[in-house]
């Protein structure tokens, strides 16, 4: 078959690397569209994944939101038109759900934090597929219209793309790091979207507490980089870098995302969440089972070092091969039972 698979964020390389692979293993034959934003492009060519590149952020206001989703889907739909794709795939990605339904395409969608409404509410309604954590309860997904479309999977995303992954310590040296001292990882947040409005006085707090210590902070935007480097006192990549091994050598992960709190529970880093917006069901979980903590105060953070970093001694690993089945669905007709029974 031939498949199309948008890219819209850096996470998304992430979460499709292992997918694309598997997919191109099986003989289907894969293109690769991405969006230009944090560290989207720089990531594909890291994981050696062969794309073109389309469209750009328009900014984190709703006119703007609206205006890259128009001009970024009128792109896409010209890039498909003629390429007789049998399937469109993305992880969040509203763009490729709006173009695969004006083509005719049938389409599967992912994603794991449920409370990005304007998001789901249109790729929920288009695509034929939603491929979900069973974490988020059935119900929710009511408003979005996608109850009958859901492919529920078991525990983390990052458990899956992380399957077969083993921490490289040459990143260690690539930024200059003692792995004989504490390490901290820190995540900004995430300002550019939608769900995330809040000012952040906790972040900055952080970030004071730990320079001068080897702490590496991870930007998302060239915006957010430049700002750090007045800050001092920090180790600030320029490019994009091989972050799960870092984060499987530190000591410490403190994120105002997402996904890198995700990475570090998978990985079996201690982190602590500064995420100001509504928590999801994922992340709740996580809480309520102490693998993830919500850091109140800046003075909560100890940095020290840790006994077992680096050896994964706790993680769990999923076959992302059932993801695959289940982005399928579409095609094959295996509805979620179906899917879960071959996990």
């Amino acid at each position: 078959m031939r498949i199309w698979i948008d890219l819209t964020n850096s996470p998304h390389v992430l979460v499709m690397a292992p997918i694309i692979r598997r997919l191109e293993a099986q003989g289907h034959d894969v293109h690769v569209t991405a969006r230009d934003f944090a560290q989207t492009l720089q990531l594909c060519e890291r994981f050696g994944i062969e794309h073109t590149a389309i469209g750009h952020h328009r900014g984190g206001s709703l006119s703007g939101k609206a205006l890259g989703l128009l001009d970024r889907s009128r792109a896409l739909t010209g890039f498909a038109r003629h390429r007789r794709f049998d399937l469109a795939l993305g992880h969040g990605s509203n763009d490729v759900t709006v173009a695969a339904a004006l083509l005719r395409i049938p389409c599967a969608t992912m994603f794991d934090y449920e409370w990005a409404t304007v998001q789901h509410n249109v790729n929920c309604r288009l695509a034929q597929a939603v491929v979900v954590p069973d974490m988020i309860p059935a119900a929710t997904f009511r408003r979005y219209g996608a109850r009958h479309k859901l492919q529920r999977y078991p525990g983390l995303k990052e458990e899956y793309y992380l399957y077969d992954f083993e921490p490289d310590p040459a990143v260690l040296g690539e930024l200059g790091l003692d792995p004989a001292q504490p390490i901290a990882v820190v995540r900004t947040p995430p300002s550019v979207a939608l769900y995330h409005r809040f000012e952040n006085d906790l972040f900055s707090q952080v970030l004071e507490r730990l320079r001068g210590t080897q702490t590496v902070v991870l930007p998302r935007t060239d915006e957010q980089r430049e700002a750090l480097a007045q800050v001092g006192g920090l180790i600030v990549p320029e490019r994009a870098i091989d972050a799960q091994s870092l984060i499987a050598y530190a000591d410490l992960v403190v994120s105002a995302g997402g996904t890198m709190n995700r990475e570090a529970v998978a990985l079996g880093t201690p982190v602590y969440t500064l995420f100001e917006g509504r928590l999801g069901a994922v992340d709740q979980q996580l809480l309520a089972e102490g693998r993830l903590r919500r850091l109140a105060s800046a003075r909560q953070i100890q940095l020290v070092k840790r006994q077992s970093s680096g050896t994964g001694a706790q993680r769990i690993r999923r076959d992302p091969e059932l993801l695959v089945r289940m982005l399928l669905a579409p095609l094959t007709g295996n509805g979620p039972a179906a899917a879960a029974q071959g996990a």
